[in-house]
């Protein structure tokens, strides 16, 4: 757990670190490389240590020098996979993809991860189907197996960022031309895609939410990479900022141009944001914020993983605001810890809710992590709060922010970890 004791005003600066979520598609594409690859900026979070941990099970070989990680997959096998680390977390999804190529078959779990409502992993298994694989599934497993078919072919992805990702993965090298329309175009679905570029794919975008693939016979190994920072990390800093520092906190590696349409609401609600140019940004302390109205969507729209974080800020902002998740239906879930926190709220379904500001959030009180971004967010309020928060469930924190309690630390909050 986390204890987060009376409020003190943050200065400094936030170097921001590599994305989880292009770290894992890209250690799973890795995979399909079949050879050496250094990986510079590889987050050392919780969720890449797993999966890490479940590839010694496929027998790749890697060293972690600070973040830079050197990866070799030149001796895959599959026998000895756990069934239990791959339930552990939804990254394991990003198997299916190489070791069907190697293999031709894979059973495994559906995997796990955060309680934010149902993922279903239909976009990856009608998409491998159409490739040519054989899908059985069963209560708690995937089964599949076969070999792909030499044609060309279109595949729906359904804006479904995971699914776009282990599609880019299983077509590369299909012969034929893949087609893969509404497929995410998220920052970090750009950088799996840069990746696989740099082995050797031959894939290009269109302004339309379609990619297209076009097959090579191998990916070469050998080549260095870099894994592009989290504007996810960047936004909730962003939020830590507006609301917890004493004048302003800079941030490096901001990914501003990934975060436009969220920086324009910070500046609706009231938050002065600068360009210190070299992707860096200056956020400044908001004393008075206006109420907005937010919607999330598919990128470049607003991100579903930021708007638990800016569900605090709107504590923070006078008269009603309006938080609109459309993608995942328990995601509003962390309004019932803030609300332990005397945070002013009505729920309207399960997607849609209100938030009454202005409202000075107590002390004293016990609030738990609903999920990875959920528990960043109570970590916020409780830099807010009068007097002294404890933040529980924080396994799901330590998932995908590297560093959290120390990044804190040095910018002056008074926080700290207990291992019970």
């Amino acid at each position: 757990m986390f204890k987060i004791n009376w409020w003190k005003p943050l200065s400094g600066s936030v170097k921001i670190s590599g994305s989880k979520n292009a770290a894992l598609p890209i250690l799973g594409a890795a995979l399909l490389v079949n050879g050496k690859v250094t990986l510079h900026g590889m987050p050392k979070i919780g969720d890449v240590m797993t999966f890490l941990e479940i590839m010694k099970d496929v027998w790749v070989q890697y060293t972690f020098e600070w973040n830079t990680l050197h990866f070799d997959a030149s001796d895959l096998k599959k026998d000895n996979l756990d069934i239990e680390k791959l339930k552990k977390i939804r990254a394991s999804i990003f198997l299916l993809a190489p070791l069907l190529h190697f293999f031709g078959s894979i059973s495994m779990p559906l995997p796990g991860g955060c309680v934010i409502g149902k993922r279903p992993v239909d976009d990856h298994i009608n998409g491998l189907k159409r490739i040519g694989y054989s899908a059985t599934m069963k209560e708690e497993s995937i089964e599949l197996d076969g070999s792909v078919e030499a044609w060309d072919r279109t595949i729906n992805a359904g804006f479904s960022v995971s699914g776009t990702e282990n599609l880019l993965v299983a077509n590369v090298l299909r012969k034929g031309t893949t087609t893969i329309e509404l497929a995410a175009i998220e920052p970090h679905v750009m950088n799996l895609i840069d990746f696989l570029r740099a082995a050797g794919a031959n894939i290009k975008i269109r302004y339309n939410h379609t990619i297209i693939v076009e097959w090579v016979d191998s990916l070469s190994d050998g080549f260095e990479f870099t894994v592009v920072p989290d504007y996810i990390q960047s936004g909730t800093y962003m939020v830590i900022a507006a609301l917890a520092s004493e004048e302003y906190l800079d941030i490096e590696n901001a990914r501003i141009e990934d975060l436009y349409v969220y920086i324009e609401k910070l500046k609706e609600a009231g938050v002065k944001v600068e360009d210190l140019w070299n992707d860096t940004l200056r956020v400044f302390k908001a004393n008075e914020l206006n109420a907005v109205k937010v919607q999330t969507n598919v990128f470049p729209g607003f991100p579903t993983d930021l708007q638990s974080p800016f569900g605090v800020l709107m504590t923070q902002a006078e008269w009603t605001n309006k938080l609109h998740e459309v993608m995942f239906e328990n995601r509003l879930n962390f309004l019932f810890e803030l609300e332990k926190m005397r945070a002013n709220v009505a729920m309207l379904n399960p997607h849609e809710a209100l938030i009454f500001g202005k409202k000075q959030l107590k002390w004293g009180v016990t609030v738990t992590s609903w999920d990875l971004r959920a528990g960043a967010a109570m970590v916020i309020a409780g830099l807010i709060a009068e007097g002294a928060t404890t933040v529980t469930n924080v396994e799901y924190i330590h998932r995908g922010y590297e560093d959290f309690v120390e990044t804190l630390k040095s910018l002056g909050a008074d926080i700290e970890e207990i291992t019970e």
